[in-house]
């Protein structure tokens, strides 16, 4: 079962912090991409289904940039 944050020591949330904001950044420099390159294929290829799959992955970046919030506030709250 998952901790809370505020059942995790310091050590845990900043070893969580630093994998996270690395796998995040990571992800959002790959969706980017996607968005230009389904835009740039829209307009020579036309529409097509795989077209919605950055809009389908955006999600997952925006959960991945609040849970990098809550641990960065449960952190300063233990200063």
């Amino acid at each position: 079962m998952k901790k809370k944050f505020n059942e995790m020591s310091s050590e845990e949330l900043l070893k969580n912090e630093k994998s996270l904001k690395a796998v995040t950044y990571i992800f959002g420099i790959v969706l980017l991409l996607l968005f230009v390159l389904n835009i740039y294929l829209a307009f020579i290829k036309g529409f097509s289904a795989a077209n919605v799959i950055p809009l389908a992955l955006l999600p997952i970046f925006i959960l991945n940039m609040n849970t990098l919030k809550e641990i960065k506030k449960e952190l300063e709250s233990r200063k």
